[in-house]
């Protein structure tokens, strides 16, 4: 029976059908080798193929220039190399009808100039990017004649690899600042009024169509509203928008609204939890209707509600979902499938892009198999036996245990001393902000109840209490408690984040918060310090604050956080805290001066101390089953990583397996706790 989802219906793009209306759009998870989509790359998109996507847009940023070296690990366009590559990409999503293209571009100024080769960073400016901070060269007519060749080239080589399109990139790179006036400084041609600024791209367009002929599918994604005075308005995006149409020679427009030269202004571009959903939909549907021409579009619409309300409504022709397939490859198949409240949601947590942006490669912040398909399960497969698992501790590791053992069809029990679920996560939740992060939770929750996981909560379990389960497995997920014992002298006098966040305790009069940690406790608790109107210091022995929270995350913190004129002290240490006259003195060091530090050691007269320095394990009860398990709780590597069961045997006289995951072990995060779990499960 046909679907009347509309969701669920074909859209003819050209001479393409595509199957259904979603799509991820063009994004670089930073899995390429050396510059090529080798096997882990096909694997990431044939996940999503294979669960039903319509269009997957591969490669976000692929350069087509040797003067354009990619920021992270981007495919290099450039090369002829890439085309067998490509194309085994390619074949393998077409195997399960779903379309392929990629995203071309030339970065201009947003890279550097001592990476890959050394050259000379090229913009139509000598105008510096904030966020990359290279000072470009401003182009000449030979930079500009053999950069519209190398897109001519990488076209070619893309249709080679039987690709069904491309799509040009015109936000922040080099497309847009030939468009933008706050980054064309050109005389002649090629710069002045907006024909002009536009010129560079409709030579590219021609000298591709030259290559590609009519029918291979060429798009481009760009910016109609640059949201910042002197540069691309709204009315003049909508002409750029018509413009486009009026060539010919572009088959979809993919609109986005904003900037990308700052973290503030990427951020507003790609939202991040606590941020408003979909805010630019709207503005999409307005160049649409503006245009009478294929619109597509995405940012932060993570969930099929919306979704479904942007075609139904006919707000754009495709939508893009590609944080949320990140975090559930399988949309589509459960849309398809009636289960829906399936989905594992995007929480909006960015630990995908704040990873690669540290030059780090993509991982969702609660699907460890995303990027690791070639290791790592998205379905769980049955075990052979069943067994019994006893987990100690529902924070998010010991829930995600919880559910991958279930459905690998063990009887799972979880011993939890709190009266709910969600350890950490539940308390990062309490903030409005970050109240996302609970879905974590819930969605575990839910499919553990699918799978009749029994729970126990407001239970301190002892050691006694599993053996009398006779488990074949424990796991100990029992996370950690704050760490605050960091000082010379005072340790006494402190309080850690989590009572700030907690509630249990009430920020007064002036605050020093010493950071060492720097991850997201440290960034709460002195949002809600600065939100009670008490005067706040963040001290940080580091050169900069808050590493561990990462770019587009530390956004809003600091938007919060400058309005309340909060002090930030970088690259001193706090060593010692004393009571006089019933206030707090601070003595403050530095890790630069060290031993020479001496007499000039400052101070700070503060009304409380706040200390945010990691976790220390609750380990006690996995020290006391360790001498009663067989393997005496040794955790061979080796066929961890390879995906081996755990064979260990220590102890042959032990009753049960024994292991330990997440902050049990050492203080980390939300991400290396669920992946503990899954690569551990996932082979018991």
């Amino acid at each position: 029976m046909t679907s009347k989802d509309p969701l669920l219906q074909p859209y003819q793009l050209k001479h393409l059908t595509l199957k259904n209306r979603i799509m991820t759009t063009s994004h670089e998870p930073a899995y390429p080798e050396d510059g090529m989509p080798k096997e882990r790359y096909r694997a990431y998109h044939e996940a999503r193929a294979k669960a039903g996507v319509a269009l997957t847009m591969t490669a976000g940023s692929a350069t087509v220039s040797k003067d354009s070296p990619p920021v992270f690990n981007n495919i290099l366009a450039y090369k002829d190399e890439v085309v067998p590559w490509l194309k085994q990409v390619t074949d393998s999503c077409h195997e399960h009808g779903t379309a392929v293209m990629i995203q071309l571009t030339h970065l201009g100024r947003r890279t550097g100039w001592a990476k890959g080769d050394w050259l000379p960073v090229v913009s139509p400016s000598h105008r510096r990017e904030a966020s990359h901070r290279a000072f470009p060269k401003k182009m000449e007519d030979w930079d500009i004649d053999r950069i519209i060749r190398d897109y001519a080239d990488a076209a070619e080589r893309m249709k080679a690899a039987g690709m069904d399109g491309i799509e040009l990139q015109a936000y922040g790179h080099l497309m847009d600042q030939f468009w933008s006036p706050l980054t064309n400084t050109l005389d002649g041609s090629y710069g002045g009024d907006l024909e002009n600024r536009m010129r560079f791209s409709l030579d590219v367009l021609s000298a591709i169509r030259k290559r590609v002929g009519d029918e291979f599918i060429v798009g481009v994604r760009y910016t109609a509203d640059e949201m910042v005075a002197g540069g691309i308005s709204r009315d003049e995006g909508i002409d750029i928008s018509r413009r486009l149409k009026d060539t010919g020679q572009v088959d979809f427009l993919n609109v986005i609204r904003g900037r990308i030269d700052t973290d503030p202004a990427l951020t507003d571009v790609i939202p991040v939890m606590g941020m408003k959903n979909s805010p630019h939909l709207d503005f999409a549907a307005a160049v649409r209707e503006a245009t009478g021409f294929p619109t597509f579009h995405a940012a932060k619409i993570p969930d099929v509600a919306t979704a479904r309300y942007a075609i139904a409504e006919g707000k754009l022709d495709m939508i893009g979902m590609t944080r949320a397939h990140m975090a559930d490859p399988h949309i589509v198949k459960k849309i398809i499938e009636g289960r829906e409240d399936d989905i594992r949601p995007c929480v909006g947590a960015t630990y995908c892009l704040d990873r690669i942006y540290q030059a780090g490669d993509a991982f969702c912040i609660h699907n460890a198999a995303t990027g690791r398909e070639l290791s790592m399960p998205h379905d769980i497969p049955k075990a052979e036996k069943s067994r019994k698992v006893v987990i100690v501790g529902a924070g998010p590791g010991g829930l995600e245990a919880a559910r991958v053992a279930a459905e690998r069809g063990h009887e799972v029990v979880v011993f939890e001393a709190q009266s709910d679920p969600g350890g950490q996560v539940r308390l990062t939740a309490q903030s409005p902000r970050r109240h996302e992060m609970i879905s974590i939770i819930d969605w575990r929750m839910a499919q553990c109840a699918a799978h009749d996981v029994e729970f126990r909560f407001n239970t301190w379990a002892e050691a006694e209490d599993i053996l009398a389960e006779n488990p074949d497995v424990v796991i100990i997920a029992t996370g950690g408690l704050p760490d605050t014992e960091v000082l010379k002298t005072g340790n006494d006098l402190v309080v850690s984040a989590w009572d700030i966040i907690a509630g249990d305790v009430k920020p007064t009069g002036k605050v020093l918060l010493f950071d060492d940690a720097g991850d997201h406790a440290a960034m709460q608790a002195a949002e809600i310090i600065a939100e009670s109107g008490a005067e706040l210091e963040i001290m940080t022995p580091d050169r900069s604050f808050a590493p561990e929270v990462m770019a587009m995350n530390l956004v809003p913190y600091m938007r919060a956080m400058q309005q309340k004129d909060v002090t930030f002290t970088v690259t001193y240490r706090l060593e010692d805290v004393v009571r006089e006259d019933g206030r707090l003195k601070a003595r403050v060091g530095s890790d630069y001066l060290g031993g020479e530090w001496g007499e000039l050691a400052k101070e700070r007269i503060v009304d409380q101390v706040v200390i945010n320095h990691g976790i220390i394990p609750m380990d006690e009860i996995y020290f006391d089953l360790k001498p009663h398990s067989t393997n005496l709780g040794e955790v061979n590597h080796d066929d961890l990583i390879a995906g081996r069961v755990q064979q260990e045997m220590n102890n042959p006289q032990g009753k049960f397996q024994l292991f330990r995951i997440g902050d049990a072990v050492s203080s980390r995060n939300t991400h290396a706790a669920i992946y503990d779990a899954l690569r551990l499960v996932k082979d018991l």
